[in-house]
């Protein structure tokens, strides 16, 4: 390993440019599954987006950084800013997967409220105040056996060791 004033060389701007296509790749998988397949995310599969929301235009602005020849700190640092956002999001999709098989609660404004159907001769966006969204300790869908919550500590661990070793990797 080497320290972040390493040269920045092109393996940290293909780095940066791959992490910034993998977060918005698996933010949009979110996105997918809520607006196409109808899964309702709750309180905590909202707060696990913030990372990726963050983290893929920083590693665009890594990239750049990179390309235009930047101090190599301003690149590297970026990337490790990356790992770190990432290494977050380990924590969130841990936490909330913790709560759906039961090891520890989750936060007490996190219930399943049913919306009333009938809008009361408002239109759609009056209704949406009233819509709460499900409850963060049951799983809307398991894949392999895992929740998308635990999938997505799974992806933010793969991308968070990506970006510590674009952070760290030694100059060729």
């Amino acid at each position: 390993m080497t320290s972040i004033p390493a040269p920045t060389t092109r393996p940290q701007a293909l780095t940066a440019l791959f992490l910034a296509a993998a977060m918005a790749a698996t933010v949009g998988g979110a996105l997918g599954f809520q607006h196409l397949g109808g899964y309702i995310p709750c309180k905590l599969c909202y707060e696990q987006r913030i990372p990726y929301y963050v983290g893929a235009p920083l590693m665009l602005l890594a990239f750049l950084a990179a390309l235009v020849r930047v101090p190599p700190v301003v690149t590297r640092g970026l990337l490790l800013a990356g790992g770190l956002l990432m290494a977050y999001g380990v924590y969130l999709g841990v936490y909330h997967s913790g709560v759906e098989w039961g090891f520890w609660p989750g936060p007490t404004d996190c219930g399943m409220v049913v919306a009333p159907s009938d809008t009361g001769g408002n239109g759609v966006l009056d209704s949406l105040n009233s819509v709460m969204p499900p409850s963060c300790d049951k799983a809307a869908l398991r894949i392999l056996g895992l929740s998308l919550a635990g999938w997505n500590a799974i992806a933010s661990l793969v991308l968070a060791i990506v970006a510590f070793r674009g952070a760290f990797a030694k100059a060729r």
